[in-house]
């Protein structure tokens, strides 16, 4: 028991540290390009840092929120004072520098509390919190374009706020679900599947969205004509940032205490159910006040209506049920479905 609950522990402590990570990637935006001359080296550079604040603020902003948030708060104007204040590092991965001007790609670190303290003050509804990872399933017409589709998705997107890990695999097709998907899931660490059918033509590509989990297929939509393969990924990951801003920004209301009976396995099962509860946006106040071999007690609070919550813990991989002894008792999904 005494080994149980120093791991319990040791788990909780790594759940908040990959919190705050996962918090990181959010308030960091890369890939800034700035081109600026002054009359000496050191202005042009100085110019190209407060470019760089100005337009990843901006961006960070629109990552977090929705624009009919903005447009009812009035806007959410960012100048370059602001800028400044909200940000916290900025790193250089590409520069070129000479002769009074200096050119390069900047990534920019933002402070959360100084973000979120002045979003508060606007009353802009936002969330900082990310979406489960997903594996990423590029579908296509015939090969060669599925494998161009898939090099324009990269790898992965880990400060979007919805990440995803690239499928290595090929053979998935637009119907496949979550028993045909959930090897190749689990060995990444995603707990949901991402379907993206690239369709349309050169100079107008569009993407078929779907979401795949333990309770079912989920059509997000079709993305607007893109030029490029490479402006049609960052249409589907507006589309799916989109979609978990919707499902997860909530506008007021009060918190409802909950308690509930944590049912698992193993010692790893259960840091995910627990690391699940930590990530989802609508929890808080997490704390376990019993633990055993194969299972827990938990008590928290959440926001918004109990449907939403367990709508919001299956996209991590969590069923949370009520059953008739034992009040509200959360399992992992892959589990309580059957799935191997």
């Amino acid at each position: 028991m005494i080994r149980m609950l120093l791991a319990s522990t040791l788990a909780a402590l790594f759940a908040v540290f990959c919190a705050a990570a996962d918090t990181q990637d959010v308030y960091t935006i890369p890939d800034l390009e700035v081109d600026e001359v002054a009359p000496t080296l050191i202005q042009a550079r100085e110019q190209a840092m407060a470019a760089a604040r100005l337009e990843g603020a901006r961006r960070l902003v629109d990552k977090i929120t929705l624009a009919e948030d903005r447009i009812a708060a009035g806007g959410v104007p960012v100048d370059g004072e602001l800028a400044n204040r909200l940000s916290a590092a900025v790193d250089v991965q590409e520069e070129t520098a000479g002769a009074g001007r200096y050119k390069g790609i900047l990534r920019v670190v933002y402070n959360p509390r100084m973000v979120r303290a002045h979003l508060d003050g606007l009353n802009v509804p936002y969330v900082d919190a990310q979406a489960p990872l997903s594996l990423m399933v590029p579908l296509a017409s015939y090969a060669e374009l599925e494998e161009a589709w898939h090099e324009a998705l990269g790898p992965a997107n880990a400060g979007s706020l919805a990440p995803y890990v690239t499928s290595n695999l090929s053979g998935y097709t637009s119907s496949s679900d979550w028993y045909a998907l959930s090897p190749e899931a689990g060995s990444l660490r995603a707990r949901r599947a991402i379907l993206a059918e690239l369709i349309g033509r050169e100079g107008a590509w569009r993407v078929s969205v779907s979401i795949v989990t333990t309770a079912g297929t989920e059509v997000i939509g079709i993305t607007l004509p893109a030029p490029t393969l490479e402006d049609a990924v960052s249409s589907t990951v507006k589309i799916l940032e989109e979609n978990w801003k919707r499902a997860s920004i909530i506008r007021g209301g009060d918190r409802t205490q909950a308690k509930a009976t944590v049912r698992y396995t193993s010692l790893a099962e259960w840091n995910t159910l627990r690391g699940a509860l930590a990530r989802s946006p609508l929890v808080s106040d997490f704390r376990t006040t019993a633990v055993a071999r194969d299972g827990a007690v938990v008590t928290f609070a959440y926001l918004g209506d109990p449907q939403r919550l367990q709508n919001d813990l299956l996209q991590r991989g969590v069923a949370l049920g009520d059953e008739p002894r034992a009040g509200w008792v959360l399992r992992s999904a892959v589990s309580a479905a059957g799935v191997p």
